[in-house]
């Protein structure tokens, strides 16, 4: 970094002189970028800023009023101070005049009771300024080098930002363009107090530059994303104005985290990914950790004196053929952000990301003072025609779980919600239901929730297994045989019309059946077993599609 004009008063050459402060202590900390030595009382139109100004003053103007305006011209040059040598102008204190307008303008005025050889402070400065400014050089020329690999070896912004706060030390923080926080690491600090009221914190930091040090806040930002595809901000908390291997810590770190986007342009966003991580978390269940409740509210999900419901957006016959499984996922892709721009838009706070590749899955954080069975049926019809609307209209099935308050219950909302939509899938008429609920799916709701028992998977063994052992064995389909035979409730007719055979070859088969699995299928309690272990069996081979 660059000396300061208090580093310079301390040096030996500057010493010499018996230098002493005598106006403008408070910009002591002001950087030094040269030294000019100056007799002409207009050498303010030849400075740069970050000047330090050396001068017997010989050559100064005697009247106050002029003086003054020599100090007001130094200070809008940007010098960074002022040292006078007594004893060729002024004997043994400077002007009045001067040292009033130095202490105003916070202007740092330094008086020498000594000669001193002005060469030699500007060589000694000299010298200290270039071996600083190599050292940002080299600085920053290692910085180019380290994000150059990260960005060739596609590291995740995990990476990217750990990289970020290894080299500066400083806490760094991503977030979206709508102040939700992304990523973030915050090394050693707490995280907790980094992350504090950060959205509002955040929306009152609006630099004009792409980056920008924002004094009031001590943030270090800056855009990320290409000019008209901004998508987020990279934001170092810096106490103190960052020197210039820092902004280009921040903006190589930015410009990274752009290409690693650009990369992943066809995978998941960085904002899906952050949902998903989180949404993980939630699911699994227990005591949440310090970090979840912190990270969660930064991501837009505020969690506390709220009601949490699981939601699940489901594409309505998801081919299951690998000939289509592209298209799968870009409906999936497509359902994601539907549904999460159409909670964004109706105001509600929510998780959004897909599951298991087959279904979307949302946590919504709704005020205590609405109805969550009404709210939620409203933003479900709002995803359904949103999903209709889209440029390629989406067929959907909606489910909800039941509302819960407390964060160590959301993974019941959440399981419940992908039940509910696991059994609305293979039930009648499903489509007709705005969103489904545990009331809507029945029987088939109930299984799902059983499906993980083993008892329930023993049963199914029991009541079906030596049908199934035939179908493999001499390759029959008596299986399906029985299936429309238990969902038309033992009407043989309507049965026999489902699978395209005449009666009485359906009665032959049926009869066949009856011989295998040794009881009488037609009786309305063995209908009834056969139903839930088909049932039960279902739910086991596959949770959607």
């Amino acid at each position: 970094m660059l000396p300061t004009v208090a580093d310079v008063v301390a040096m030996p050459a500057v010493r010499r002189g018996g230098p002493r402060v005598v106006a403008g202590a408070g910009g002591l900390s002001r950087r030094v970028r040269w030294v000019h030595s100056a007799e002409v009382s207009d050498i303010a139109r030849l400075l740069r800023g970050g000047d330090l100004v050396l001068t017997t003053g010989i050559a100064l103007p005697s009247d106050d009023t002029r003086l003054a305006a020599y100090v007001a011209d130094l200070v809008a040059a940007g010098a960074s101070g002022l040292i006078v040598e007594l004893g060729r102008r002024w004997s043994d204190q400077l002007p009045t005049a001067m040292v009033d307008a130095c202490e105003k303008a916070g202007l740092p005025l330094i008086a020498w009771a000594r000669e001193v050889r002005f060469a030699r402070v500007t060589e000694a400065v000299g010298e200290l300024v270039v071996d600083a400014q190599l050292s940002e050089l080299r600085a920053a020329e290692r910085i180019h080098r380290t994000f150059t690999a990260l960005s060739v070896a596609g590291a995740e912004p995990a990476e990217i930002l750990a990289e970020v706060r290894r080299i500066c030390g400083l806490p760094v923080v991503l977030e979206s363009t709508r102040h939700h926080i992304l990523a973030f690491d915050a090394g050693d600090d707490d995280a907790g107090e980094l992350l504090a009221g950060w959205e509002q914190r955040s929306r009152a930091v609006t630099p004009a530059e792409r980056t920008a040090y924002d004094e009031a806040a001590g943030w270090l930002v800056t855009v990320v994303g290409a000019r008209g595809d901004d998508w987020g901000r990279l934001i170092l908390p810096c106490p103190e104005p960052p020197p210039h291997h820092l902004v280009v810590l921040a903006e190589r770190g930015a410009s990274t985290l752009a290409l690693q986007r650009l990369a992943a342009r066809d995978r998941e966003s960085l904002e899906r990914q952050t949902h998903r991580t989180l949404l993980t978390a939630l699911a699994a269940g227990g005591t949440p950790t310090r970090e979840l409740l912190t990270r969660c509210p930064a991501a837009g999900l505020p969690l506390t004196g709220r009601l949490l419901v699981g939601l699940v957006a489901v594409p309505a016959g998801v081919a299951t053929s690998t000939h289509h499984v592209l298209a799968t996922e870009e409906r999936l892709r497509d359902l994601t952000e539907i549904t999460a721009s159409t909670l964004r838009a109706a105001g509600t706070a929510a998780l959004v990301a897909v599951i298991d590749d087959d279904a979307v899955l949302a946590l919504l954080s709704l005020p205590t003072s609405v109805d969550p069975i009404s709210t939620v049926d409203h933003l479900a019809g709002l995803i359904h025609r949103a999903a209709q609307a889209a440029p390629r209209p989406l067929p959907i099935l909606v489910a909800a779980g039941a509302a819960v308050g407390h964060v160590p219950s959301v993974r019941r909302t959440l399981s419940e919600a992908r039940h509910v939509a696991s059994a609305a899938l293979r039930t009648p008429g499903a489509g007709q239901v705005s969103c489904h609920r545990l009331e809507n799916v029945r029987l088939r709701g109930l299984i799902q929730l059983l499906r993980d028992d083993d008892r329930l998977a023993a049963f199914a063994e029991r009541e079906l297994a030596p049908l199934v052992a035939h179908d493999e064995e001499h390759g029959t389909s008596f299986m399906d045989i029985l299936r429309a035979h238990v969902e038309h409730g033992g009407h043989k007719s309507h049965a026999a019309a489902a699978v395209h055979l005449s009666r009485p070859a359906f009665y032959e088969r049926l009869a066949r059946i009856e011989q295998i699995l040794g009881m009488d299928v037609t009786a309305p309690e063995s209908l009834t077993s056969l139903h839930v272990a088909l049932l039960a069996r279902d739910a086991h081979a596959v949770e959607y599609g």
